[in-house]
């Protein structure tokens, strides 16, 4: 086996610690979050709290492509965090990757970072209509996106959950991408690819009519147009993804 660990020089110090941490993964830490797919758990690392994503492993194939021809999650998540930061992204700050491999391909991979405690996630938008200041912080998020968009940053998970969210001392709302291993980094992003990329945040017209108004507002383009555009694509988006889910009901049905 080989064990591959690349750090943010800002925490070479901690190496020892940070090991101890992988080493230990399946025994210590707190778990966070749902944990079906990957394992999230946090620690204190000193005074700060790390959080530390173990990605599910691979399956062979894959197991083979990340070893030789295609960078880990992990490695991506890592890599991506970094370059979101050089273009002043909000992202929580990278510590280090790990890789696990051997002839055979990778086994294990994870990603450490700092743990950021949020004031709600953009769920909380398409949930709760009530949330305190929902349209001002959903008007101040399609600005946020725009500026993604501005800098050819197409967040392939631009979903619910991977957008965190903090009211800074100003009273101005701050957000942080997370779960960053499907990023495109674009010179320029079409009007089609940036629709695309906003589809998947919610299922409610009224919040797709405030984004596409203030997406308009900041871009100069037809509101009609971003709007009947981007309600198109989130329909489609949903039928898609409830299609999928139906499917898979019915392919799992003899595990009832």
């Amino acid at each position: 086996m080989k064990n591959l660990i690349n750090y943010n020089s800002s925490y070479l110090s901690k190496q020892k610690e940070i090991i101890s941490i992988i080493d230990n993964f399946n025994t210590t830490g707190v778990v966070f979050g749902d944990g079906n797919r990957n394992v999230i758990k946090l620690y204190d690392l000193d005074a700060i709290k790390v959080n530390v994503k173990s990605f599910k492993k691979p399956h062979l194939l894959n197991s083979i492509i990340y070893r030789y021809f295609r960078k880990s999650k992990a490695r991506r998540s890592f890599e991506y965090a970094n370059r979101l930061l050089e273009s002043q992204i909000g992202t929580p700050q990278p510590i280090a990757y790990f890789e696990n491999t051997s002839i055979f391909g990778l086994s294990q991979s994870y990603y450490i970072s700092e743990h950021l405690d949020c004031d709600l996630t953009f769920r909380e938008l398409v949930q709760l209509p009530e949330f305190p200041e929902n349209e001002i912080i959903l008007r101040q998020f399609i600005r946020f996106t725009y500026l993604l968009h501005q800098k050819g940053i197409e967040f392939l998970d631009h979903s619910p959950g991977n957008t965190l969210i903090k009211k800074n001392v100003d009273g101005v709302y701050d957000f942080f991408l997370v779960d960053l291993n499907r990023i495109t980094f674009h010179k320029e992003m079409t009007f089609d690819i940036r629709m695309k990329n906003l589809c998947r945040l919610t299922y409610k017209e009224e919040m797709v009519k405030i984004m596409s108004n203030e997406y308009a507002i900041i871009s100069g383009e037809s509101e009609e147009i971003i709007f009947q555009t981007l309600w198109k694509k989130t329909t489609d988006f949903q039928n898609q993804y409830f299609r999928k889910r139906r499917l898979k009901k019915k392919l799992k049905f003899w595990k009832k």
